[in-house]
C-alpha cells in the first residue's frame, strides 16, 4: 500500500518537475515582450498628447512664423 502511494507521489512530482522546467524555458522571450508593451504604451501616450495639443501647437508655430515674416 505504501509503495503504491510512494510511486504515485513520485510520478506526480516528476510530472510537476517537467512542467516547471517547460515553463521556465518559456520565460526567455518574456523580457522582450515586456519591452514591446512598454514601447506600445509610450507610443499611445505620445499620440494622445499630440492629438490633444495638436491645434495649440499648430497655432503657436503659425504665430511664430507670422512674427518672423
Amino acid at each position: 500500500m505504501f509503495k503504491k502511494v510512494r510511486n504515485l507521489i513520485i510520478q506526480k512530482t516528476s510530472g510537476l518537475r517537467e512542467l516547471v522546467t517547460i515553463l521556465h524555458r518559456n520565460e526567455k522571450g518574456q523580457g522582450m515582450a515586456e519591452y514591446g508593451l512598454i514601447i506600445a504604451l509610450v507610443a499611445v501616450v505620445v499620440i494622445a498628447a499630440l492629438t490633444l495639443m495638436g491645434t495649440k501647437l499648430m497655432n503657436k508655430f503659425t504665430a511664430v512664423n507670422n512674427a518672423l515674416n
